[in-house]
């Protein structure tokens, strides 16, 4: 599915007035050698429109949210399908009466999400991705450890029962809590270790990073929190 399919069934469902934003978000890791060239062109074509937010360009890949009317955002997303390597983008959708951002910032950076270590690759390496039933299935497991990826804020206002929450501030304190926790321990690299957090990108490289400790059997749920929740009823119905 295109982006602008994604993008217009979003506004079919829910039946959106023209008088609201629509937010998107959305990532990928994927080698971009050439993401100073991409600033310099996304910049040029987002000045051109009323799309406000932040899109994160890496040598990793990209990370953004960005929010605008819906001619805007179809006039961006087509825009992006003119990028192969963007075409599989699976953006999240939300909206609002107002547009949250006051302007639109194009950064380069080291990481999309920052865990501290450049060797943490999810392009060449990464875990399973779970849907929702096999999810379950592995929250179900009591040989399995489910771990929140988030930080401290973001897991009080709800988690997985009987996940573990490392108390963190933010990402970068993962290999930290790792090592504590796992290495030191020396928990089983055979363990089944199943990892979550909002919208898929920081437990996606979570796993990158265990996987390249040497643990062998590491998942985490597909497209996060927001995509298992637009998906569960449907599934338990």
């Amino acid at each position: 599915m295109s982006l602008i399919q994604n993008l217009q069934n979003y506004l079919n469902i829910n039946n959106t007035t023209l008088d609201e934003y629509i937010i998107s978000t959305f990532y990928k890791f994927i080698t971009l050698e050439n993401y100073k060239d991409l600033k310099i062109k996304f910049d040029e074509f987002l000045s051109k429109t009323n799309v406000k937010g932040t899109i994160l360009l890496a040598n990793e890949g990209i990370n953004g949210t960005i929010a605008g009317s819906a001619s805007d955002l179809k006039k961006f997303f087509l825009y992006l399908e003119k990028f192969s390597q963007f075409n599989d983008l699976m953006p999240k959708f939300s909206s609002n009466n107002k547009n949250p951002f006051l302007r639109m910032k194009v950064r380069l950076k080291k990481e999309i999400v920052t865990i501290g270590i450049p060797e943490v690759n999810p392009s060449k390496l990464v875990g399973k991705y779970l849907d929702v039933k096999k999810w379950n299935r592995l929250l179900n497991n009591s040989n399995s450890l489910i771990i929140d990826t988030r930080n401290k804020y973001e897991v009080s206002i709800g988690t997985f029962k009987n996940s573990i929450d490392p108390k963190m501030k933010s990402f970068r304190d993962f290999p930290i809590w790792v090592k504590k926790n796992l290495i030191d321990k020396k928990v089983s690299k055979s363990l089944k270790i199943g990892m979550f957090c909002t919208g898929g990108i920081r437990c996606e490289k979570s796993t990158s990073y265990l996987k390249k400790l040497g643990f062998v059997n590491v998942y985490h749920l597909d497209g996060g929190i927001l995509k298992y929740l637009e998906n569960v009823k449907s599934v338990e119905n």
